[in-house]
Order: C-alpha cells, then sequence, then structure tokens
C-alpha cells in the first residue's frame, strides 16, 4: 500500500465519508502536497477572486464608514493589517504555486515516462511484425502462387474435359452399337420371318398338294374298286340267270 499510495499515477481509495478522505489526504506521505496543490487550484479559480475582492471591499468599508470605536484597521495608516495579511497570503500563495507545478511536473513526467514505455512497446511489437512478416515472405517463396494454382487447376480442368470427352465417346459408342445390333437384329428377324414364313406357306402348298394328289389317288382307286365291284356283280348275275 506505501508503494501504491508514492507513485502518482495511483488513485488513492476513496470512502464515502469525507472526513476520512480528508484524514488520509492530511495523513499520508503526500497528503501536504495534495493539501497544497488544492489550495493552488482553489487560488487559480475566480471564486477565490471574487471572495477576495468581497472580503476587500468589506474590510475597506467597515474601517472607512464605521464608527471610529468599531474600526480596527484605520484607513489613516493606509489598511496596515489588510496590507500584511494580503502580503501573508501573497507570501504562501507562491510557495503553494510552485509545490503545485512541482506536482504536475512529476506527473507529466510519469505520464512522459509511461509515453515512452508505451512507444517503446509499440516500437518493439512493429520489429516484432516486421520480423514476422520478413519470416512469412520466405516461408512464402517456396509457397504455390495464386496464378500458378490457377494453372494447374486449368490443366486438371483441361485433363478431366478430355478424360470425360473419351468416356462420354466411349458411352455413346456402346450406346449407337446397341441401337444398330438391336435394329440389325430387328431387320434380321423381319428378313428371317418372311423369309420363314414364304419357306412355310411353300411348306404348306407342297403338303396341300401332297395332300390332293393323295385324296385323287384315293379317289381313282375307290372308283376302280367300285367298277370292278359292279363288274363282278354284272359278271354273276347272267350266270345265276
Amino acid at each position: 500500500m506505501a508503494e501504491q499510495r508514492t507513485r502518482l499515477d495511483t488513485p488513492l481509495h476513496k470512502s464515502r465519508n469525507p472526513f476520512v478522505n480528508r484524514r488520509r489526504a492530511v495523513g499520508g506521505d503526500d497528503g501536504a502536497g495534495q493539501v497544497a496543490e488544492s489550495i493552488a487550484r482553489f487560488l487559480g479559480t475566480p471564486s477565490f477572486i471574487i471572495w477576495l475582492t468581497v472580503f476587500c471591499l468589506v474590510w475597506i468599508g467597515w474601517n472607512t464608514l464605521a464608527a471610529e470605536e468599531m474600526r480596527f484597521d484605520d484607513a489613516a495608516l493606509g489598511f496596515t493589517a489588510l496590507t500584511l495579511m494580503l502580503s501573508l497570503q501573497a507570501s504562501y500563495a507562491a510557495p503553494l504555486i510552485l509545490l503545485a507545478q512541482n506536482r504536475q511536473t512529476d506527473r507529466d513526467r510519469v505520464a512522459a515516462e509511461q509515453d515512452r514505455q508505451r512507444t517503446e512497446r509499440n516500437l518493439a511489437d512493429t520489429e516484432f511484425l516486421a520480423r514476422e512478416m520478413a519470416s512469412l515472405r520466405v516461408a512464402l517463396q517456396d509457397v504455390a502462387t495464386r496464378d500458378y494454382v490457377r494453372g494447374e487447376l486449368r490443366e486438371l480442368l483441361e485433363d478431366i474435359g478430355e478424360q470425360t470427352r473419351k468416356e462420354v465417346r466411349k458411352e455413346v459408342r456402346r450406346e449407337v452399337r446397341n441401337e444398330i445390333r438391336t435394329e440389325i437384329r430387328g431387320e434380321l428377324r423381319s428378313e428371317v420371318l418372311t423369309e420363314v414364313r414364304s419357306e412355310v406357306r411353300e411348306e404348306i402348298r407342297a403338303e396341300l398338294a401332297a395332300e390332293r394328289k393323295r385324296r385323287k389317288r384315293k379317289e381313282r382307286q375307290a372308283r376302280r374298286e367300285f367298277q370292278a365291284y359292279l363288274e363282278e356283280q354284272e359278271s354273276d348275275s347272267p350266270e345265276e340267270e
């Protein structure tokens, strides 16, 4: 806690009780400096000038317009007490202002030190990033570039296109062959059917002709037998008579 209070860039812990905060500001290691800085800041405000002007006017008016028994700083003496008070205020104001300036200088020094450290960190980060970028560039020299990858992809696409064309040609040839085979088979089948039909017709015609001849032969034999039978009957009838 003591180290944190000695640093000018570390704020003190504030409590809700104003008397506790005032006791910490006055009783701490840097309490006098904080009180002096607060007084110096108040001396540089318009409210201090207004209050000091009102105080001087009241002082002068009271010691000028009031009764002589009630005056405590006679105007004939040149307001000696007021002059001493203003001189005392000025003598204390100058060191307080210097102390506040010294504290502000310390704060500026701390801020400058922090800015310097931040700048050094940024510079170190920038150098690290530059080294990393250089190492990445060296590593990317062996890596394929975009144009190279595009060229390889185009060659692959061309090879794939040629292979697909060959495969499509083979498939088309197979399909055409199958279609031609089916057509030829159909034509051959129709031709065979016509030939078979003609042959069957010829065979049927020959069979019918042979059947007719057989029938004619049978009819002739039957007629001959019938005539022979009639002749036998005729020859047998006169003998009986």
